[in-house]
């Protein structure tokens, strides 16, 4: 992993482009380019929290995460706006990625939130394997992105004992 860059977008994208990455996320348009510049990777560039994950065996950027909501005085923040390439599903990758993401975050956090959609299985089935717990279903985001979102939390000392 890296940060993500500008000069990321065109091989970010051709890896986002699989409508099959999409079909559980509550925004299954984001495999069209207009809706994934603009929902997902100009939010990351701005968020300055976002990475780049890169295939070490091809040096192929294979999908992206990022940091973000972070609360200073709660000690809290998200990771989420994850996703990568079908080829790298069920690997190594996700856990490792979610593992090094987790570590850093908890050198200053006491809680990590992951957002995901209510109906993404996949998602909610790896989050879940990491030894996050569901606090609850809401309504998360505005219009016509408002969407039930299943919340997601690991706690700092629950992580450090796994």
């Amino acid at each position: 992993m890296r940060p993500l860059r500008p000069d990321d977008f065109e091989e970010l994208y051709a890896a986002a482009s699989d409508p099959l990455i999409w079909e559980q996320h509550p925004d299954p348009e984001r495999y069209q380019r207009e809706a994934f510049e603009s929902r997902v990777f100009r939010g990351g560039l701005e968020s300055g929290g976002a990475f780049s994950i890169i295939d070490t065996t091809s040096g192929r950027i294979i999908g992206t995460t990022r940091f973000y909501e972070w609360d200073p005085q709660a000690r809290e923040v998200a990771i989420g706006y994850t996703f990568l390439a079908r080829s790298h599903w069920g690997g190594p990758v996700n856990r490792e990625m979610k593992r090094f993401l987790l570590d850093h975050a908890f050198r200053w956090a006491k809680t990590v939130w992951l957002h995901i959609g209510e109906n993404n299985k996949r998602s909610r089935r790896a989050t879940e394997k990491l030894g996050a717990r569901l606090s609850h279903i809401e309504i998360k985001g505005v219009g016509a992105f408002a969407r039930p979102t299943a919340y997601y939390r690991i706690e700092a000392a629950d992580w450090q004992r796994r």
